[in-house]
């Protein structure tokens, strides 16, 4: 389904009835209704960052329910179409942080390709309807994405933005792992603590700490 190592990885979770039946569900809903992302798309976190790869998780809630927002890729929009706010605060805080300037677009691809898996725990969602694939059944999944790495022996960054991701932590429990927690970057709660919390030079120092090649957060 993937085309890299995620796919033995996660062998298990395709292989049992009960995620084919989720999924088949999922697709005929693409048939009777608008979900987004496009189908293409829904897998693409994992296809863009193996699990070899994985050097950061940030962890999203919900794919974007507007018109060609959603992509795939937490937080990430399509080139083209306008930034959202809370993506727009993330930039504030990436510039504050590290002195890199606001890139034009919403695209966060290149995250990815550095090891950045932009993990979204709900993958679909209906046009306009907010959380509207949550408890479903992509949960099983996504948390299984999330203790699987934790088996992994390079060290990785979790990020985890508001208390719905926080709830994520339980699953990160192997202590060579860094977990950075703040407020969500959403406009109601990035000024109770998103700003300044330097999430991504935390996440740079760390990884040198542990002799691996930090990422490379500028987007320009």
């Amino acid at each position: 389904m993937i085309g890299n190592d995620w796919d033995e990885k996660l062998k298990v979770i395709w292989d049992s009835p009960g995620f084919q039946k989720f999924y088949q569900t999922i697709l005929k809903e693409y048939d009777k209704t608008t979900v987004f992302p496009p189908k293409n798309y829904i897998f693409n976190a994992l296809k863009l960052t193996s699990f070899k790869d994985t050097k950061v998780v940030i962890v999203g809630q919900d794919p974007y329910h507007g018109e060609h927002e959603a992509m795939g890729l937490s937080f990430s929009v399509n080139k083209g179409v306008k930034i959202p706010p809370s993506l727009q605060n993330i930039y504030k805080e990436l510039e504050m942080d590290l002195g890199i300037p606001p890139k034009s677009d919403g695209d966060l691809t290149k995250w990815a390709k550095e090891g950045v898996l932009l993990l979204n725990a709900v993958l679909t969602v209906e046009k306009d309807k907010p959380a509207s694939h949550r408890n479903k059944g992509w949960e099983p999944l996504t948390d299984y994405i999330i203790k699987i790495l934790n088996t992994k022996e390079e060290p990785v960054v979790f990020i985890l933005w508001g208390n719905f991701a926080k709830e994520k932590s339980k699953y990160i429990t192997n202590p060579h792992h860094y977990i950075i927690t703040s407020p969500h970057p959403s406009p109601f709660s990035a000024y109770s603590g998103f700003f300044g919390s330097k999430p991504f030079s935390k996440t740079n120092n760390f990884l040198k700490s542990k002799n691996l090649k930090p990422i490379d957060w500028n987007l320009n």
